[in-house]
């Protein structure tokens, strides 16, 4: 993972999302997903590659698993980080929160897989997230849904967890043809208002 610039916690993510909602199937991803790779960081973009090729061919799981996966990757990372620094930002007003919040996001998609950056504009309570080289788009073949959910997902669940409450959508998604990867993210305040 490390030459390849593949992040530990994607790849745990994805294993742990296969895990849960594909339990009998985990065997087969295993060969490429490794205990030993995962150790070591050691995965490369090829095994990472043939698991999401495979995953899209398993239908909607496809959808639910990335989407697991991006979750399980928020909350890691927020489990990740210092005590303090999640109390001082929690601390602050949600306008300022929010802003720290996609920051801490777009560090994520960095952090999944080194190749990818976001970049995103705030204006009215709405992010416009640019995700650039998304490593779930790679495909050969246009597909007919968005492949960003990873990243919807862990934008979701970032905010969750900090008690903003957001709504995330893939605007526009390279897997479907797209010249770029685009998320909406409609920031409403507190969690639950």
């Amino acid at each position: 993972m490390r030459e390849a610039g593949i992040g530990r916690v994607l790849v745990a993510s994805l294993h742990q999302g296969i895990a849960d909602i594909l339990p009998t199937r985990l065997n087969f991803y295993e060969n490429w997903l490794n205990a030993e790779g995962l150790r070591e960081g050691t995965i490369g973009l090829a095994p990472l590659y043939a698991v999401l090729s495979f995953l899209r061919q398993e239908g909607a799981a496809y959808d639910l698993i990335t989407t697991r996966a991006g979750e399980y990757a928020a909350e890691w990372t927020v489990e990740s980080m210092p005590s303090f620094r999640r109390s001082f930002i929690r601390a602050m007003p949600v306008w300022i929160r929010s802003r720290m919040l996609l920051r801490l996001s777009k560090q994520l998609v960095r952090e999944s897989y080194k190749g990818s950056r976001a970049i995103s504009r705030l204006r009215r309570g709405t992010a416009s997230v640019d995700v650039r080289a998304s490593i779930f788009c790679t495909v050969r073949e246009p597909v007919p849904h968005p492949l960003c959910g990873f990243y919807a997902a862990a934008f979701r669940k970032m905010m969750a967890l900090f008690n903003v409450g957001a709504h995330t959508e893939v605007v526009a998604c390279r897997g479907t043809g797209e010249s770029k990867c685009v998320l909406k993210v409609a920031l409403n305040g507190k969690a639950g208002s």
